[in-house]
């Protein structure tokens, strides 16, 4: 494993994970990983392919093949794979519920290992996702667990729907936000958790801005670089 510097942030689908990640990893000018995309990317990859999601040999295999490149821009993240963007694509209600039923596979979890670890590159690396810092990153120096109230995680996706232009009933969202969790929580590979050493913070009365200062101020604690120059 890299001997870069890594902070995890794992917890639910709609605690802010995703925003507060690119937030951090641009203020420490470190790396990124979006660990959920890559289980988005697996699942456009089998229905390219056409490989039945619950094959886990098959999309295990599949693995070796993908070529995955994550761009922060200035107010989002691009993602491709295999050289087309598929960053529309990958965030659709549908690719989701793919990607949690395939997250159940160990032997897909135990491929993307390697994949998952190869982002950390100096000079450092941000990781969020459901297991960074209890699977992936074990040994990282900083573990966050960022968490919120299930009917606050979904009035954010709803907003962030609605604001996309997708007409979607705010109760279905809550449903189905909540059967991930429970199916994060109970499956035998990786349960969603926090490490025992991890930071839990709670993001429902705080800004995205917020939760990344309040973070940042845990990164100056440890010791891990403020301020270097942005990753490519």
């Amino acid at each position: 494993m890299s001997d870069a510097p890594v902070v995890t942030i794992d917890g639910p689908g709609g605690a802010g994970k995703g925003t507060v990640s690119l937030l951090l990893a641009r203020r420490l000018g470190w790396h990124y990983l979006d660990s959920g995309a890559l289980y988005r990317l697996m699942a456009v990859a089998a229905m390219q392919d056409r490989i039945d999601i619950d094959d886990g040999d098959a999309l295990a295999r599949r693995i070796g093949h993908l070529r995955i490149e994550f761009r922060l821009q200035a107010d989002a993240l691009q993602v491709l794979l295999d050289g087309a963007d598929v960053t529309g694509a990958i965030r659709e209600e549908a690719c989701a519920r793919a990607a949690s039923r395939l997250a159940v596979h160990a032997g897909l979890r135990a491929a993307l290992l390697p994949l998952q670890r190869a982002f950390a590159r100096p000079p450092g690396l941000v990781a969020e996702g459901r297991d960074m810092g209890t699977v992936v990153f074990p040994a990282a120096p900083l573990k966050i667990f960022l968490t919120a109230s299930a009917p606050l995680r979904a009035r954010r996706r709803w907003l962030q729907l609605s604001a996309a232009g997708v007409d979607a009933s705010l109760d279905a969202i809550l449903d189905e936000l909540r059967r991930r969790d429970a199916q994060d929580a109970a499956r035998a590979a990786a349960p969603l958790r926090p490490a025992d050493d991890a930071v839990l913070v709670d993001s429902s009365d705080l800004t995205a801005q917020e939760v990344c200062a309040r973070i940042l101020g845990h990164c100056q604690e440890r010791g891990l670089t403020v301020g270097a120059n942005p990753a490519p």
